[in-house]
């Protein structure tokens, strides 16, 4: 029988069937650096002028993930098209490498060890920590295919990078933006450290929610309500954080709302007119024997003394545009050291910002009847106490979002505690901002635009400082013998620039002798004295990696201020995006960006978040040792990267499948 297969036509191809991706790609990726592939684009493009991208430093923790992948893909098909259309886009990928994460996991490392070793040998433990993952990231990112400067990359912990931060928060101090003073903020009792916004993150939580009175015995509350009588009198607050009535110094009330002294079963109670009938039925009142004695406004109101319900010391009725008919009984229960509204109304009236717990959440032990107790583990005992004097008018449990730390996922608290803050208003910084926001980025999707301008229109006062050790540390010298702050500009910009010499840094700041770093002579600007110590406070690492652009942008000849493009997931427009805005304004005067892309989080099949509890989700290196890099890059360059992107085991072998076809297209042509 005749070989037909002889007689046939048939094309001829050197280009193999079968792709091979997970033998292949690595001898591609060699072949790549052995013949400077990245060099050879740049060498190749800028007839059009240039690209600058900005990398956005992830955190030199743990193995890389699908969102690194979306995120680290989308900014190599950018530098790569833009390379293509002759417009020179280098891309230097950068390492977030300070912070809390890292400090814990030293920690747990080094056990009781750490008690005993100097700050700068636990620090040099958290720099080896970081450095080996950025190590183990490096290389994941290049097996993606990724090309870039990775032999010189940025790292927040390198000296030039800590140098460039000292000196932005010098710059700051110079133009009167960061004050020192006690104020709110939300404090993790877990990780002991102030945590500022975009490090809180919102779950549901059960909390005890109770109705209390304070009694009314002020006499003055006669000349508003005629029937009034002081002695059985009394004005009801709702509160969901019953911990925090022992630092009760006040009860709020809206200056325009109508309130009515009601009676029921013998005694007289202050509430607003609109909720009445709402809180009669959370205390278990029987309508039908509530009886309305008269109203008044809560401007009638102001400065009636009411009494603790359980202390003896007086609780104020003051007024605040703060107070809600949303739920509750129109009265507010204020604790000005544990609340941002609280503080603010307090302010006003001149009453003491009191907040008398430890680091660890502990009452002090000035605290009577709780002394010591934890203020998560409290409830139960202060409703107790409030039952036991009489004063507990009503109860229940109710589920409902509330703050939780994003490192430890624990519940966190509102402490006033003395902190560094950059103010929004010095300057008008917000003011600032939120123009820049409107006439200087361009916002891609444009949602981001009023994501974003929203935050900063509504954010508090930064507080850029951390009771920790692993970061840049805030320079200043406080007076052993009143507590006072010392922060020359001159003198920080001074201390900044040793950092840079430094062969670590600023653990120059923990090493060297205190005669090196205190001006001689110096003495305290509020009570003369002359005996210094370093503060011990660092700064919050968003003010690490929103200064890149000072430290990176403005340093490195191949890139420049401001960049063309940061290219970030939406979480950032409350993290990298907002805080690099805020230094930025605050010490240029200009946005660090001309255009902020927004891509979403990586979902499974059914849009869900991924979850080792619920077990749907997909391991990267799990994808790439099976299929290949090449499907993980077709799924990105295929899905609408402005929404959350989805991936499955089903969706991937469908990329397999297709890219199947469009090899085997492409081997035909051939």
């Amino acid at each position: 029988m005749s070989d037909y297969k002889k007689s046939l036509n048939l094309p001829d191809t050197s280009f193999p069937m079968k792709a091979n991706l997970t033998q292949r790609e690595p001898e591609m990726l060699r072949w790549w650096e052995e013949n400077n592939i990245y060099g050879t684009m740049l060498e190749a493009s800028g007839s059009r002028g240039s690209f600058r991208l900005h990398d956005g430093p992830p955190y030199a923790n743990g193995h890389l993930h699908l969102g690194h992948a979306l995120n680290k893909i989308l900014k190599d098909i950018t530098i790569k098209s833009r390379n293509i259309q002759g417009q020179q886009s280098v891309y230097v990928p950068g390492w977030d490498c300070h912070g809390l994460p890292i400090e814990l996991k030293v920690e747990h490392e080094l056990g009781e060890k750490k008690k005993e070793m100097p700050p700068y040998a636990v620090r040099r433990r958290c720099r080896q920590y970081a450095d080996k993952f950025i190590d183990i990231q490096r290389k994941e990112f290049k097996r993606l295919g990724v090309l870039g400067d990775w032999d010189h990359p940025y790292k927040t912990m390198l000296p030039e990078y800590e140098s460039a931060t000292a000196t932005e928060l010098a710059n700051f101090v110079e133009k009167g933006n960061v004050v020192r003073s006690k104020k709110p903020i939300y404090w993790c009792c877990s990780c002991q450290t102030a945590l500022a916004e975009a490090e809180v993150e919102y779950a549901d939580h059960k909390s005890p929610s109770i109705y209390v009175r304070f009694p009314l015995t002020d006499d003055r509350l006669k000349t508003v309500f005629e029937n009034a009588d002081p002695s059985r009198a009394y004005v009801i607050i709702w509160t969901t954080t019953p911990w925090t009535l022992p630092s009760n110094m006040a009860v709020a009330l809206h200056p325009e709302f109508e309130y009515s002294l009601v009676e029921y079963e013998g005694s007289q109670y202050v509430l607003a007119t609109e909720l009445a009938e709402s809180v009669a039925k959370a205390c278990g009142w029987d309508m039908g024997g509530v009886k309305a004695v008269g109203t008044a406004t809560g401007q009638q109101l102001e400065l009636v003394k009411a009494r603790h319900p359980f202390y003896d010391r007086e609780s104020p009725l003051i007024l605040g545009g703060h107070v809600t008919l949303d739920a509750g009984t129109g009265c507010v229960h204020t604790a000005p050291g544990h609340g941002r509204e609280d503080y603010e109304v307090c302010l006003q009236y001149g009453i003491d910002i009191y907040s008398p717990l430890n680091d660890r959440g502990e009452y002090l032990d000035s605290v009577e009847f709780f002394a010591g107790l934890q203020v998560q583990k409290a409830n139960p005992n202060v409703i107790e106490k409030v039952k036991e004097v009489g004063n507990l008018m009503g109860q229940a449990d109710i589920t409902h979002s509330y703050p939780h730390c994003w490192r430890c996922k624990k519940p966190v608290i509102f402490r006033a505690t003395t902190q560094w803050f950059v103010s929004m208003e010095a300057n008008e910084l917000r003011q600032k901002a939120l123009k820049a926001i409107r006439n200087d980025v361009e916002w891609i999707p444009s949602w981001g635009e009023e994501r974003i301008y929203n935050m900063i229109e509504q954010r508090p006062d930064w507080c850029i400082s951390r009771q920790r050790l692993w970061g840049v540390p805030i320079l200043a010298l406080l007076c052993e013998d009143c507590g006072e702050a010392w922060n020359d500009p001159e003198w920080m910009r001074d201390i900044a620039a040793r950092f840079a010499k430094h062969p670590t840094g600023c653990d120059y700041w923990y090493e060297a002798d205190m005669k090196d770093i205190v001006p001689e002579g110096l003495k305290c600007p509020k009570c003369g004295g002359q005996h210094w110590k370093r503060e011990s406070d660092i700064l919050d690492v968003w003010f690490d990696s929103g200064t890149s652009f000072a430290a990176v942008l403005e340093k490195r000849p191949e890139l420049g201020f401001p960049a063309d493009l940061y290219l970030e997931g939406s979480d950032q427009h409350r993290g990298w995006f907002h805080s690099s805005l805020l230094a930025s304004i605050g010490t240029r005067g200009v946005p660090p960006y001309k255009a902020v892309l927004t891509h979403g989080y990586v979902v499974d099949g059914e849009g869900r978040k991924m979850s080792k509890s619920i077990g749907n989700g997909i391991e990267l290196d799990e994808i790439i040792s099976k299929h290949g890099a090449e499907i993980i890059r077709m799924w990105v360059s295929s899905v609408d990267y402005r929404e959350d992107v989805r991936i499955s085991a089903e969706i991937v072998n469908r990329l397999v499948d297709a890219y199947r076809r469009i090899r085997n297209t492409c081997r035909y042509l051939l």
